[in-house]
């Protein structure tokens, strides 16, 4: 037998999913993730889900894992000490930015901007221009640049940029850079804007290429630390790592342009209600991925997700795709408090983490939190144990929210239900921002809850957002680790071709489109995936003539040789007035030209449950006093073991399953599908 592992490495929880590539039966574990170093999470993790299901470690051929390192490195500002090599008079350029200030009106009074990542004290200016055309404008003044580079010796930096002016045209002066640095500073890691993201705009490219020397030492260090790690635990076994995009990257890729990970964390999750979706018979969904410290939400339509192609990381925004998620501080760990000056209840962004966790974990945590208010509501009871292993503490739990109902002068559950409430509108304005605001009615859509707290809120927040069914896949505690395991590997090439559709010269497009092609496929080549298993598409980056923003446009080759660049106009005035409400009839123009490989996707179906005909009473083993709109109900438990395909569960209902719970309201019902998701819709 041959498996594949997805790792996830939440800031709770380390979600793991293994799954036999010829049967399609997967287990699943859950372990304590451990900040300090997240391996030690993963390496945990492994030997838990082997030896419960006694499975040799040998036996995993893959692991794909989706990793926050880069992400934590970038939000705590604890990365590399970069130096940046720019050319003469763009010394400040991270500096000027855009010039923008995130917020509304008088937001300036209030935005404390970070120091960026490569200081002003260890940039330095080369003498040398490139034209706009590409062609050398003043050569590069190596024996300048020599002395120069004295600075960074001197300040011990750890990683170098070169983001020279118009390298996108031209990246011959980067590459003589480079190989100046790499002579005279062997062991520090160097990184090019012109391989790093060849594109027109010299702030993004900048700050991309600076990112990735920002988290390239930490990340390299600990990917190869995992790499050597899994094989001294399970031998010949192949890492990948998951990228933003949603697709997978080798290891040796993703230690190279670690910028591609911002994002990597969330879209495992992604991935994996895309999984589900498709063999359920859902195209169009909504992800709700509820975790202990935050909600990740996405879109997806037509079976795929959307994807931009910018990655924001607190106020850092780089130039790397990614898949659009949203993100806001709302999790089970969310702390609940009362401000002395206003008196009223907030919840998060601050969250208890994984140490000491809610009170309700028993860990030594007091502050009142989102899974504080679940237990004392009665939705995670005592017999719900976190992880298959973790007692819940009622008592605790109750003791936390105390704190909240004292300070508002409110009975308890009053108070627990009024946490539950705000944290349930907190999320419903993310997912606006992936429906509504992005021109979809969500109410043409399913929502998919998953994440451990996802199911306990998911049917409260399908009220709100009107989008049904809402589907609670199994094992959603670790869907995100079955989006690792069930990927595909992943990579792009870019160039910028600034044209106007008027003037594009069809044959001169294809051979740049062929010559994209053959670098993104060059990668998955060396991943030794053959090229009869690759797949390519590709996107222009198109504006109308005279704006400043573009709209991405996916096709096919087909699509473009039998439609011509009208079909894409045509996409990109559907794109624009769904995004904008009008559409002009003025010349287009493209910015950008991209290609996208993809290896072949895993075929491997979740497995179906035997179809019974449809008594779930034989799961149910207790029932539980609930408090819901402000009056008790009694709320039968079931084990979602023990469900069985066509069950039908009336709410208010509770579900309890190892990294999970499912709280089903009054006035709905959840039925069991084929591969065991429970569908939540009103009751007629």
């Amino acid at each position: 037998m041959s498996y594949r592992l997805g790792v996830d490495v939440g800031g709770t929880f380390t979600d793991l999913f293994l799954i036999d590539e010829s049967s399609g039966a997967a287990v699943t574990a859950k372990v304590p993730s451990t900040p300090e170093d997240p391996s030690v999470g993963v390496l945990n993790g492994i030997a838990k889900v082997c030896r419960e299901n006694n499975i040799a470690p040998g036996a995993v051929s893959h692991v794909m894992h989706g990793t926050t390192v880069a992400t934590n490195a970038v939000l705590t500002g604890e990365g590399a000490r970069v130096g940046l090599v720019v050319s003469r008079g763009y010394r400040q350029i991270l500096h000027l930015a855009r010039s923008w200030v995130p917020g509304g009106l008088g937001a300036w009074i209030l935005f404390n901007k970070s120091r960026p990542m490569a200081p002003l004290k260890w940039t330095v200016e080369a003498q040398e221009r490139i034209g706009a055309d590409g062609e050398v404008v003043q050569p590069l003044d190596t024996e300048s640049l020599r002395r120069e580079l004295a600075v960074f010796g001197a300040a011990g930096v750890e990683a170098i940029t070169v983001a020279l002016f118009n390298a996108y045209t031209n990246g011959s002066h980067e590459r003589l850079v480079r190989d100046i640095i790499q002579r005279e500073f062997p062991h520090i890691a160097v990184s090019i804007s012109s391989e790093t993201v060849p594109e027109l705009q010299e702030y993004e490219r900048t700050i991309t290429t600076v990112a990735n020397s920002f988290v390239k030492p930490v990340v390299s260090r600990y990917i190869r630390n995992l790499q050597a790690s899994l094989e001294r635990q399970m031998g010949a076994v192949k890492l990948n790592i998951l990228r933003s995009d949603g697709g997978l990257a080798s290891a040796d890729m993703a230690a190279e342009y670690p910028v591609n990970l911002l994002m990597s964390g969330p879209a495992g999750g992604v991935s994996g209600a895309v999984w589900i979706a498709r063999q359920a018979g859902f195209e169009d969904i909504i992800t709700f991925d509820m975790g202990g410290t935050s909600t990740d939400v996405a879109l997806v339509q037509q079976g795929l997700a959307q994807v931009r192609r910018e990655t924001t990381v607190g106020d850092v925004c780089v130039r790397a795709s990614s898949v659009d998620v949203r993100t806001v501080g709302a999790g089970g760990g969310s702390i609940a408090h009362v401000p002395q000056l206003t008196k009223a209840l907030r919840v998060g962004p601050k969250s208890a983490g994984a140490v000491p966790g809610p009170a309700a974990y028993n860990k030594g945590g007091e502050l009142p939190t989102v899974t504080d208010a679940n237990v004392a509501l009665g939705y995670l009871p005592a017999s719900a144990r976190l992880g298959g292993d973790m007692q819940i503490s009622r008592e605790a739990a109750c003791a936390a929210v105390q704190q909240i109902a004292d300070a508002m002068g409110l009975p308890l559950m009053d108070a627990a239900e009024g946490i539950v409430r705000i944290v349930n509108e907190n999320m419903f304005g993310a997912l606006r921002l992936v429906s509504i605001e992005q021109g979809y009615d969500p109410r043409d859509f399913a929502l998919m809850a998953f994440g451990g707290a996802g199911p306990l809120h998911a049917n409260a927040v399908g009220k709100l957002l009107g989008s049904w069914p809402v589907i609670v896949p199994r094992g959603p505690g670790v869907l995100c680790a079955s989006g690792d395991a069930t990927t595909r590997v992943r990579d792009e090439a870019s160039r910028t071709y600034i044209k106007l559709f008027a003037a594009i010269d069809s044959a001169e497009l294809h051979s740049l489109l062929d010559e994209l092609h053959q670098r993104a496929a060059a990668t998955l080549d060396a991943d030794g995936i053959a090229r009869s298993e690759q797949q390519v598409s590709y996107q222009f980056d198109v504006r109308y003539a005279g704006q400043a923003l573009e709209i991405s446009v996916d096709f096919t080759l087909q699509e473009l040789d039998s439609g011509g660049l009208a079909a894409i106009a045509d996409k990109f005035d559907q794109l624009h007035e769904q995004f904008y409400t009008f559409k002009l009839d003025a010349d287009k123009e493209i910015v950008n030209i991209r290609a996208i490989v993809e290896g072949k996707a895993a075929v491997v179906n979740a497995s179906e449950l035997e179809r019974l005909p449809g008594d779930a009473s034989r799961a149910v083993y207790a029932e539980e006093n609930i408090y819901v709109n402000g009056s008790q109900s009694v709320a039968k438990i079931y084990d979602r073991g023990k469900l069985c395909s066509g069950d039908r569960i009336a709410g208010a209902a509770i579900v309890t399953e190892m990294d999970s719970t499912t709280l089903i309201l009054p006035d709905h019902a959840g039925e069991i599908d084929r591969i065991g998701n429970i569908l939540i819709r009103p009751v007629e």
